[in-house]
C-alpha cells in the first residue's frame, strides 16, 4: 500500500547526465517506483532514444511498433494517455520508440520544438494524473534533451565512480543546464553517486568521487544525505571509526537482478538497503530541493 507523503506542489523531474553508463536509467525507474509507493502514482517517460527501460520492462511491442507513439505526442499533438503502460503498483510509463531519432530531427523543424514535451505531455498529466513525473533523458545533446529540460525544469544528475566521471559532471552541468539556462529556469535538484562498490578509506574512485562532489563549489549542497561526509566524517573514517553504511547508493546484487526480472527494486526485493537511498531522492523531488539534516 502507498504511503501518502504528497508536498501539495505537483514537480517534473529529468534525470540525466551526458554520459553513458551512469545509472541514468536505473535511477530514474526507481525514483519513479519510490515516487508511486509514496504518493500513490507516478509517471516515467522514456525520451532516452537507446529504448533500454522501455525494453526492459517489456513494453518491446511498443518501442518496436509501426506507429510512431512518441511522434504522435510531441509531433502532432494527439493525447497521450492512449500510449501509457502500467509498470506496476501505481507507476506508469510512457515508452520510447525505436525511432525518437526521428521524433529528434522532427522536433528541429517544428514550431516551438523545444516547447513540445511540456505542452503535449507533461501539462497536460501534471497535477492532473499524476503528481509527480520522471523524464529518462538521452545521454547526448539534441531536441530531445532540450524538451526534457525545458518541461520539467529540474533535474537530477546521476554519476559512476569510473574513469571520466569529472568530465561527465562538467560536461552536464557547462552543456546543458548553463546554456538551458540562458533561455529558462533549470533547477538541479541533487546530484547523487550510483553503483559503488568500493571502500572509501583507501584511494579509490569511489572516494575521488564523494571527495569531489561533497568539496566542491555549488555542488556539496545538491549532495543528498545519503552521500554527503563532512571533514569530520572523513576524519573518522581515516580512523577506522566510521559507524552506518558507507555513503552513496551502493552496489547491490538485488539491483542487477531487478534489472535482470524486468521491474524496478521496490518489486523485487522490498528489503533492499539501498531502497533508503531511492526514498530520499523521492523526498528531495517532493521537497523540490537537498535539505541536509
Amino acid at each position: 500500500m502507498a504511503e501518502e507523503h504528497n508536498s501539495g506542489e505537483p514537480r517534473a523531474v529529468s534525470v540525466g547526465v551526458l554520459k553513458g553508463g551512469f545509472g541514468k536509467t536505473t535511477t530514474a525507474i526507481n525514483l519513479a517506483r519510490e515516487l508511486a509507493h509514496r504518493n500513490g502514482s507516478a509517471l516515467v517517460v522514456d525520451l532516452d532514444d537507446n529504448g533500454h527501460m522501455s525494453q526492459n520492462l517489456g513494453f518491446t511491442e511498443q518501442y518496436s511498433a509501426e506507429e510512431n507513439h512518441a511522434e504522435a505526442v510531441l509531433i502532432n499533438g494527439e493525447d497521450p494517455t492512449q500510449y501509457i503502460q502500467t509498470v506496476s503498483h501505481g507507476l506508469d510509463i510512457f515508452p520510447a520508440h525505436v525511432q525518437l531519432e526521428d521524433v529528434q530531427s522532427g522536433l528541429k523543424e517544428a514550431t516551438m520544438g523545444t516547447t513540445r514535451l511540456k505542452e503535449n505531455l507533461i501539462n497536460p498529466l501534471l497535477g492532473d494524473e499524476y503528481e509527480y513525473i520522471v523524464v529518462d533523458c538521452p545521454a547526448n545533446r539534441g531536441k530531445l534533451n532540450d524538451n526534457a529540460m525545458y518541461a520539467t525544469g529540474n533535474i537530477i544528475i546521476p554519476l559512476r565512480a569510473e574513469s571520466g566521471y569529472e568530465s561527465g559532471l562538467s560536461s552536464t552541468v557547462q552543456r546543458l543546464v548553463q546554456e538551458a539556462r540562458q533561455y529558462f529556469e533549470l533547477n538541479i535538484l541533487a546530484i547523487t553517486p550510483t553503483d559503488l562498490q568500493d571502500r572509501i578509506d583507501q584511494d579509490t574512485r569511489d572516494r575521488s568521487l564523494l571527495q569531489e562532489i561533497n568539496n566542491r563549489d555549488g555542488v556539496s549542497k545538491l549532495v543528498p544525505n545519503y552521500a554527503r561526509i563532512t571533514n569530520d566524517d572523513w576524519e573518522a573514517i581515516d580512523q577506522g571509526k566510521q559507524n552506518g553504511n558507507l555513503p552513496g547508493i551502493r552496489h547491490r546484487a538485488a539491483i542487477d537482478r531487478a534489472h535482470d526480472e524486468g521491474v524496478p527494486l521496490r518489486d523485487y526485493d522490498e528489503t533492499c538497503d539501498q531502497l533508503e537511498a531511492y526514498d530520499e531522492l523521492a523526498q528531495i523531488v517532493e521537497q523540490g530541493e537537498v535539505v541536509h539534516k
